[in-house]
């Protein structure tokens, strides 16, 4: 990569107890790269993606978001990501507009500047005319571009998301791809895991992870 990495993984390995989730896996992102994470089911993904949101901590290595190390910064490297988890996260009885203020207001933004960001980002969504729907009238794949949308409400440097596309239809999952995309040429560094093979080649480059080791990187076939 010509550019300085966004995000650096040196040696990442995790156990949990005697079995090895992850072993000394090592690769870096460019600013504004769509990068995928591509794998079998246990292969790995969920584990690294947990390490890298900062759920749980390495049991070897480390990582870096900006610079910035989980040991000795860990809320500014926090202040870097905006997380999408494979599990919803919308509070369903609340209004799409609702779900962003509430996670404004957590992340300490309020007034009029989180309304007009959260505004801004259903635009760019495609969700704005949903804003005053309750999330439980929504499909699987506009559910999903509202997560996104919350998720750079705090205008992160790196977009992690999970298996973005579990539950979509078919066509929800072609939309998705296309945002993500084009997310990424926008700056946004975006990194997902996926066990799909056409949601990765969307992807500059393509991690492989196969019982917990990267057993191959590069640019997709085209």
């Amino acid at each position: 990569m010509s550019a300085p990495p966004l995000v650096s993984v040196e040696g990442l390995s995790r156990t949990y107890g005697d079995r090895l989730a992850l072993d000394r896996v090592s690769f870096d992102v460019a600013p504004g790269e769509l990068f995928a994470l591509l794998g079998p089911n246990g292969g790995g993904k969920t584990t690294l993606f947990k390490l890298l949101a900062t759920l749980i901590p390495p049991s070897e290595g480390t990582f870096r978001v900006d610079g910035l190390s989980p040991d000795g910064s860990l809320r500014e490297l926090r202040r870097r990501l905006g997380v999408v988890f494979q599990s919803p996260s919308l509070d369903r009885k609340l209004t799409v507009l609702e779900n962003l203020l509430v996670h404004g207001a957590i992340l300490g933004l309020g007034g009029r500047a989180l309304r007009t960001r959260a505004g801004e980002l259903l635009g760019r969504m495609g969700v704005d005319d949903r804003a005053r729907d309750l999330v439980e009238t929504l499909s699987g794949g506009l559910a999903r571009r509202v997560e996104i949308a919350k998720a750079l409400l705090g205008a992160p440097k790196v977009l992690l998301l999970d298996e973005p596309s579990t539950g979509l239809d078919p066509l929800a999952r072609r939309s998705l791809r296309a945002l993500l995309a084009e997310l990424a040429r926008g700056g946004t560094t975006v990194l997902l895991t996926t066990h799909l093979f056409d949601e990765a080649e969307e992807a500059g480059r393509i991690g492989i992870l196969d019982r917990g080791r990267l057993v191959a990187l590069g640019a997709p076939p085209t």
